[in-house]
């Protein structure tokens, strides 16, 4: 086994819409890098990674990565393809659309229940960087997850990690998955008119959007789980989320690769930890701001507590997730799941 003895193993879910396969390839919106670095040969290895929403500060390592140059240092040609949801990013992985996902590490465990084995390379996170809000008009209603029975609230889609996330909290707090409505609004924009018009009473939803809706005052924040002590009161523990993961046979066929690609993404956890989110903030596309760089940067500065430091697997996470899991997924509860191959840590602690 190429696992750190010191590191637990697990991951969680997502599901196989396939049929979405065709509006993936496209609507995703694509950047590149050149792959003319120091390793390279001008030509550069090209690799095509989907994110689960490119403009997410949860997934702010894949565009931080390329805008540091990191990508071209190690010779490679990377292209970041975007999906609104981490279940379309992973169906694009699934159907060999591209060689890597930068999404959540959970659907690594649904995914090994369907018989595909995928695992996480390189975790970027150790807690999900995820908030519960409720809308100003039912704040008054839903003052913990007790209170969602019979509230429709919103998920970037179905299948997604804020559905499973959700389901949790819900089961948790004595909350039937089917006493509540899931409505899938996506994130941005979207999730923010569901929340003024009332089509959803609350929902899960990321920075910038978090930002953005207590600067609007549509919303109000009912659980925080962007920071290791938040996702420790919410889930019990460490939740590792947002990482890049890839099909087995493709990393054992193409090590030197995977080994490039962590090395510039550890090179990039580094690099944010020592910098500001003003500085980061900097370095990312003028338009992730939408026009307000200081609300845009204060979003980074909420969430960057949930980033590791090193790409490592973070100690007990993997366990926090099976169990969350296991609370609703009876694919996971029925299953006999090999945790091991969920994730590697061989890469990272290789990294250059």
């Amino acid at each position: 086994m190429r696992k750190s003895a010191r590191y637990s193993t697990l991951a969680a879910a997502g599901l196989l819409a396939l049929s979405s396969l065709t509006a993936c390839a496209n609507d995703a919106a694509s950047t590149a890098s050149t792959g003319s670095g120091s390793k390279g040969d001008g030509k550069g290895t090209k690799v095509k990674i989907m994110v689960g929403g490119l403009d997410k500060v949860i997934y702010m390592p894949a565009m931080l990565t390329q805008r540091l140059g990191y990508f071209d240092a190690e010779g490679l040609d990377v292209e970041l393809l975007t999906e609104p949801a981490g279940v379309q990013a992973e169906t694009a992985l699934v159907a060999g659309q591209v060689q890597g996902t930068v999404g959540f590490y959970d659907h690594t465990l649904d995914l090994q229940t369907k018989g595909k084995a995928v695992e996480s390379v390189v975790q970027f996170s150790r807690a999900p960087g995820e908030v519960e809000v409720v809308s100003t008009k039912a704040a008054g209603d839903i003052k913990s997850p007790k209170d969602f029975k019979g509230k429709k609230l919103g998920i970037t889609s179905l299948g997604s990690s804020t559905d499973f996330l959700t389901k949790y909290l819900a089961v948790k707090n004595g909350v039937k998955v089917s006493d509540f409505s899931p409505v899938a609004v996506g994130a941005g924009a979207t999730f923010i008119s569901a929340l003024q018009q009332g089509s959803i009473d609350g929902g899960m939803t990321t920075d910038p959007t978090v930002a953005t809706i207590l600067d609007k005052k549509a919303g109000k924040v009912l659980l925080d789980m962007r920071t290791p002590e938040g996702s420790q009161e919410a889930l019990g523990g460490p939740y590792p989320s947002s990482s890049l993961y890839m099909q087995t046979d493709w990393v054992n066929g193409h090590k030197d690769t995977v080994q490039k690609l962590v090395n510039a993404f550890v090179k990039t956890l580094k690099w944010m930890s020592t910098h500001s989110a003003a500085e980061i903030a900097a370095k990312m596309p003028a338009d992730y701001a939408q026009g307000d760089k200081a609300l845009y940067t204060q979003s980074i500065k909420s969430t960057l507590p949930m980033f590791t430091d090193d790409g490592v697997m973070p100690e007990n996470g993997p366990e926090t997730v099976e169990r969350v899991l296991k609370a609703f997924n009876t694919n996971i509860q029925n299953a006999d799941v090999d945790l091991s191959k969920t994730y590697t840590t061989e890469f990272v602690e290789a990294a250059e």
